[in-house]
């Protein structure tokens, strides 16, 4: 045990002992809410260096964590061959270069799996919905009432609130666009859809009024 404390806080494992204390430090205020995970992902790119695809936090902690194994037991090794003066000096120049090296080749290997579970994608808004067909689930559409069923990008299908201004013949069953989103009432405006056009009559839309 104390030889594995000595390797930990000496050199060159305490370069990594130093790293693994903060990286620890920082989980635990992710975890206690204090920090976000991702908070730097935009100030640091790691894409160049083959750790891109995950957080900057998880690629940085991944290369400590490996770092600090690998030059701890480097260490070890290299103080039980019982070296001395410019060979014990070389020993752990040799060990911290292999600890790096071991590191990012490892964690580059871990990112590659890892990187399917933070999609580059940004997840679905509403936003998306703007300019798609749907399918008006209510006997009626008009300024204060009205639901509609539209498909995203994914297949996956949503029911949202839907609005009208003018009078177009929207029921139950009918197509119609959905041309605007309303962030204060949470709903779509919706204009009916010429399906002999083969597109929205999007002149003909109701217009949004403004304040």
């Amino acid at each position: 045990m104390g030889e594995l404390l000595g390797a930990a806080v000496g050199f060159p494992g305490v370069v990594f002992s130093s790293a693994l204390l903060v990286v620890v430090a920082f989980w635990l205020l992710v975890l206690l809410g204090g920090l976000d995970a991702d908070g730097f992902d935009g100030d640091v790119d790691l894409g160049a260096l083959g750790l891109g695809g995950v957080p900057v936090t998880v690629a940085a902690s991944l290369v400590i964590v490996v770092g600090w194994l690998t030059g701890v037991t480097g260490s070890v090794l290299a103080g039980r061959a019982a070296l001395g003066g410019f060979a014990h000096i070389a020993a752990d120049a040799v060990v911290l270069l292999l600890s790096l090296a071991v590191a990012w080749c490892a964690a580059r290997a871990l990112v590659r799996p890892m990187a399917k579970l933070f999609p580059d994608e940004p997840g679905p808004s509403r936003q998306d919905f703007v300019g798609a067909l749907c399918t008006i689930r209510t006997g009626r559409v008009d300024a204060e009432f009205g639901q509609a069923e539209v498909a995203a990008r994914d297949g996956s299908t949503a029911i949202v609130q839907v609005r009208q201004y003018g009078s177009d013949a929207l029921s139950g069953g009918s197509t119609g666009l959905l041309y605007a989103y309303d962030d204060t009432g949470e709903f779509f405006w919706v204009a009916a859809h010429d399906a002999e056009l083969g597109s929205a009559p999007l002149d003909r839309a109701p217009r949004i009024r403004r304040p």
